[in-house]
């Protein structure tokens, strides 16, 4: 008897920490989706910097090759 309630008890113990575990992970991939939606924005920005940054060097280029040709 002694050893079955000890046993319960065990068992109840293993339960809560089971919950605990459970609430921690679901709490962790919330904050890990809220994480990757931040990491999304900044690569995006970083494209459309790239993509500025490119525009303008060719644009520069191409006046700069324009004003060598006309003098």
């Amino acid at each position: 008897e002694e050893c079955r309630n000890s046993i319960t008890v065990h068992l109840v113990r293993i339960c809560g920490d089971v919950e605990h575990i459970k609430e921690k992970v679901i709490e962790n991939n919330k904050h890990l989706r809220h994480i990757n939606g931040r990491l999304r924005k900044a690569e995006n920005n970083i494209t459309a910097l790239k993509t500025i940054g490119s525009t303008l060097t060719v644009v520069i280029g191409i006046v700069l090759t324009w004003l060598g040709i006309q003098n």
